[in-house]
């Protein structure tokens, strides 16, 4: 029983479980937009299914990024320590992961609607893709903001069945906002990605201009936000958390600086995190409100 929740734990560590905060309380919004906007009815089972859904997503992802990396990660010092080249997980066994969980994913959808089902294999590609994309295209970090946007209008047509303007909004807040602060992360890796002919922003334009570049990106992420309150005629709560999501896209700025990336682990996940959790929390209060 100890080897099993050992194994557990190396397999939770390959695919970041933590890092679903980033994620996951956007497709709670979209999910909760769809009860209170539409005639749709809470559906406890139909919440578990998008939440197996997003869970499924992003092992099969990230699983898939630790396995297309191995090598990339084996060269990097800061990397090398990941599970695969570290030896703690086979190659062969995170392939097999991967699979297991982008079937169950697809599988997962059949229980859905069909809507849902048919965007599945292009869900898929996208975040399965992405891990791909830095051997060609510094754009990358919009790729993976792509992947990750699915999950509000994911969620969403999870329980309509049909794609509508305002979730479509939620969508381009977490691309703009994920792939700002993935710009950020890369900063570690610039040199590294130089010698290596990978492609980031920060290994193309320096991070000066990379960090300038990511500023602008959560300008318009702030503007998004803006928007979906004014589109989605948010009240008083949902105001509240998209001050408190806004102030701290300026905090991860001002604590990172072109000539000091020492605290770009607590931009990238801390920050980051907290900014997801508080704005859903506020935001799918504001719409219980509406509801009721």
């Amino acid at each position: 029983m100890k080897n099993l929740f050992q194994r557990i734990r190396t397999y939770l560590a390959l695919v970041r479980f933590s890092h679903t905060v980033f994620a996951m309380p956007f497709a709670l919004i979209g999910f909760s937009l769809a009860v209170a906007y539409t005639d749709s009815a809470f559906s406890l089972k139909l919440l578990i299914l998008v939440i197996l859904c997003m869970i499924f997503a992003r092992n099969a992802a990230m699983g898939f990024n630790r396995f297309a990396d191995e090598g990339i990660d084996r060269l990097n010092i800061r990397t090398a320590s990941r599970e695969i080249p570290a030896g703690k997980v086979k190659k062969i066994s995170a392939g097999i992961f991967v699979a297991v969980n982008a079937v169950l994913f697809v599988a997962t959808t059949y229980f859905v609607n069909r809507l849902t089902l048919i965007l599945s294999p292009v869900a898929l590609i996208i975040i399965l893709g992405y891990s791909l994309t830095k051997r060609f295209t510094a754009l990358c970090h919009f790729i993976l903001g792509l992947g990750l946007s699915l999950a509000p209008i994911g969620a969403y047509i999870s329980v309509t069945g049909r794609f509508d303007l305002l979730p479509l909004i939620y969508s381009f807040i977490v691309l703009t906002w994920s792939g700002g602060f993935d710009i950020i992360y890369a900063l570690q890796d610039d040199d590294f990605d130089r010698e290596n002919k990978l492609h980031s922003i920060p290994s193309r334009l320096g991070r000066k201009n990379a960090l300038l570049i990511s500023i602008i990106v959560h300008i318009i992420t702030f503007s998004l936000v803006l928007t979906a309150g004014f589109t989605g005629n948010g009240g008083y709560l949902f105001w509240i958390g998209a001050a408190a999501f806004s102030g701290l896209l300026v905090y991860q700025h001002l604590i990172v600086r072109h000539d000091d990336i020492s605290k770009v682990n607590l931009a990238f996940g801390t920050t980051n995190g907290i900014a997801s959790v508080i704005f859903a929390l506020f935001v799918i209060l504001d719409l219980l409100l509406l509801r009721h």
